[in-house]
């Protein structure tokens, strides 16, 4: 689990007489000082992720991870279950620490910084989340279906927001595989950094990220990978158990506010959320499901909801509930990281 530190806004409290506070920084959880800051950085970071989008890879944080997770994989991934287990296990650790140092000293450099410090922090921020990504490339899918390229669809499908093969999917499924990632990246993407970042700093949020990468790279039940991305998997679970169910309500609550339907999202949600293999992604999935009225399934898997297969006009109906969610999920971050604020001084 991650370790609280003075490189990061949560738990230490920050006092503003003392040559640690010119040094770390804020602690939302203590002081009110601290959690106005954290809350500046956090809407300052989904600014930024709403106007500029993900970086290049060359300068993504993401991908410099996923960079090392791979090297890892290519010098551990060999030998016995035991060897691939124990390989998968550094694998997964040592990407981990990377990224919470990094993190801790973004997080300490920003402090020094002052109001310049806040936009550094939030920039480090805004590369750990994706919303304006996601959404482009889920709109990708639905305008190749619209237009009836089929082909088209299933290469961006794949290319940008599924690992299941994607040649033989018909429209129906493209379009349920496209609004399944929008529905569990809230979680991956928004919901888990942005509490992570509240409670941990920028180093939690970084954490979270390799840990979640990782998980995307290795988490398969097949071959090598069975034993060498069990720990990354299972990390992600552990680290997913409260974000998923957060935001499985979020698109119950979002569903609401944009004339979709709140009682069926959370009645397929309570329903069909431990039809998936994973513990976490049956509440997001199922809850837009139901928001959306269709079927949501991954063939040979899982299957969820009531209704037919999506069609291309329910993606971008799926990107209006995602956003809802997101912007019910932020607000909702920032009343009980202030309530605990508030509680612990």
């Amino acid at each position: 689990m991650v370790t609280p530190t003075s490189g990061s806004p949560a738990w230490s409290a920050r006092r503003s007489t003392s040559r640690r506070s010119r040094s770390s920084p804020a602690s939302p959880f203590r002081e009110p000082e601290p959690i106005r800051h954290a809350v500046a950085v956090l809407l300052l970071a989904v600014a930024f992720d709403l106007a500029l989008g993900d970086p290049p890879n060359r300068v993504h944080p993401v991908a410099w991870l996923g960079r090392a997770l791979g090297a890892g994989g290519r010098a551990l991934r060999r030998g016995g279950p035991a060897a691939l287990l124990l390989g998968g296990a550094l694998t997964a650790l040592g990407a981990t620490a990377l990224a919470g140092l990094g993190g801790h000293v973004v997080g300490a450099l920003a402090a020094r910084l002052g109001a310049l410090g806040a936009l550094v922090e939030a920039l480090a921020l805004a590369c750990l989340l994706s919303l304006r990504s996601l959404a482009a490339a889920a709109l990708g899918v639905k305008a190749a279906l619209a237009a009836g390229d089929l082909a088209a669809a299933r290469a961006a499908v794949g290319r940008h927001l599924v690992s299941r093969p994607t040649a033989t999917l018909d429209a129906g499924h493209v379009a349920s595989a496209t609004i399944e990632s929008v529905a569990e990246n809230l979680t991956d993407a928004f919901v888990a950094p942005v509490c992570f970042y509240l409670a941990f700093g920028l180093s939690g949020a970084a954490v979270y990220r390799a840990i979640n990468t990782a998980d995307a790279m290795f988490g398969y039940r097949e071959g090598t990978l069975e034993y060498f991305g069990k720990v990354g998997a299972r990390l992600d679970d552990l680290f997913n158990l409260a974000p998923a169910r957060l935001a499985g309500w979020a698109i119950v609550a979002g569903a609401r506010l944009v004339g979709e339907s709140a009682a069926r999202a959370a009645g397929v949600m309570l329903h069909d959320r431990r039809r998936t293999a994973s513990p976490n992604a049956g509440f997001t999935m199922s809850a837009m499901a139901g928001a959306l009225g269709v079927t949501l399934e991954k063939p040979g898997a899982y299957r969820l909801g009531r209704g037919p297969l999506p069609a291309a006009e329910d993606i971008a109906r799926s990107i209006r509930v995602f956003a809802a969610a997101s912007a019910v999920s932020l607000g909702g971050a920032i009343v009980i990281a202030w309530a605990l604020s508030r509680a612990f001084r």
